[in-house]
């Protein structure tokens, strides 16, 4: 037998083993007939996979998989099984892992020719993968009964996000719009002249590129208050702290990048008759790109965690850093989550137009070639 065929087997032993299994003390599969045939269909699902081969069976395990995840999250809905759980609700909740692994792993072996197919699978891992972390993140907490003072489930989460929005969205504008980005176009505008500069004075890049590795190593936690100190409680000490972080990576990335150009294509410059400006713009710019590209992207990330980590050492009342100390003190954690949720999603939409950019801008580059 095959990994995945007794992956299957023992999702369906599970499934069966839930008839004689409780959901808890009081509660039983029988009490709700309509979550049980939803869990025959289920295993008839997952039986029937090992017959059918690529797309069906994916099909017929994502299938079995959300069944299974709409059943456990129904039964949560009952007091007697949450913070109650027994050994038939974990059992669905296994056939439900099961079958979404197998279900994501057989997507991940599917190489579509059409590109739009391709796009599409490659998007739809992550999100089911994410999904179902997501899910085991909710039945864990609910069915184990943990305390919310030390992990929310991400319903409760996702209900203080959407009445929380004025408050999240002015926490946003604090640190994001002002401190983030003026000290990421500040820090990377003056990384990338300062490595140019560097690169036709050799003694100011031996001198720049251990200070730059010096500094990175500097913990964000001591740069922080010093920048408070000297620029104050609003957002340029924020933006201040981004400069820092921001600055020595893109100086490391973009010299790099300018020493990336072959000898080959230098030589046939200087054939042309190329001067030294002219084979930086043509030739050497054009090459770093690539390096410069993963230096933006890289302080995308560094920007917004410097900017919410400073704002721990003094802010106005507003602020994502501010609001998570504050809530953190009052026990709150959802909003907690909350803010680390808007962090992660700004985040993630600010390197993703940076990798927008990136594409557009080195679409020559052999990994962008298909």
């Amino acid at each position: 037998m095959t990994l995945h065929q007794i992956g299957s087997a023992i999702a369906v032993m599970c499934l069966v083993a839930t008839l004689a299994l409780p959901l808890a003390v009081d509660a039983s599969l029988f009490d709700h007939p309509i979550l049980l045939a939803a869990i025959v269909a289920a295993a008839a699902a997952i039986a029937l996979e090992g017959r059918q081969d690529g797309l069906v069976s994916i099909l017929l395990l994502m299938f079995a998989a959300g069944s299974l995840a709409a059943v456990t999250l129904a039964l949560l809905e009952s007091p007697a099984i949450v913070g109650h759980a027994g050994a038939g609700f974990w059992a669905i909740v296994l056939a439900a892992w099961i079958s979404a692994a197998e279900a994501i792993a057989g997507l991940a072996g599917i190489e579509p020719h059409a590109r739009a197919a391709r796009r599409f699978v490659g998007l739809a891992i992550p999100v089911l993968f994410g999904a179902f972390l997501f899910y085991l993140w909710e039945v864990a907490v609910r069915g184990f009964g943990v305390p919310a003072v030390l992990m929310p489930a991400p319903s409760a989460i996702f209900d203080r996000f959407v009445a929380s929005l004025p408050t999240l969205g002015a926490d946003f504008v604090q640190p994001f719009v002002r401190g983030v980005l003026s000290g990421y176009l500040i820090g990377c505008s003056t990384g990338f002249l300062a490595a140019v500069v560097a690169d036709r004075i050799p003694f100011l890049q031996r001198g720049l590129l251990p200070l730059g590795n010096f500094v990175s190593a500097l913990p964000i936690v001591g740069i922080a208050p010093i920048m408070v100190m000297w620029f104050g409680f609003d957002w340029p000490s924020k933006a201040a702290v981004v400069v820092v972080m921001t600055f020595f990576p893109m100086l490391v990335n973009t010299v790099t990048g300018l020493s990336a150009a072959g000898r080959v294509e230098r030589d046939l410059m200087r054939s042309y008759g190329a001067d030294d400006q002219q084979t930086l713009l043509k030739l050497r710019l054009p090459a770093a790109l690539p390096f410069v590209f993963n230096a933006l992207k890289i302080n995308s990330t560094l920007a917004l965690i410097g900017a919410i980590v400073a704002e721990f050492f003094g802010t106005p009342v507003v602020g994502m850093g501010f609001r998570i100390s504050i809530e953190v003190a009052r026990m709150s954690l959802d909003m907690v989550w909350a803010e680390i949720a808007l962090a992660a999603l700004a985040g993630s939409a600010f390197y993703g137009v940076v990798a927008l950019a990136e594409r557009a801008a080195t679409f020559w580059h052999p990994s962008y070639r298909t």
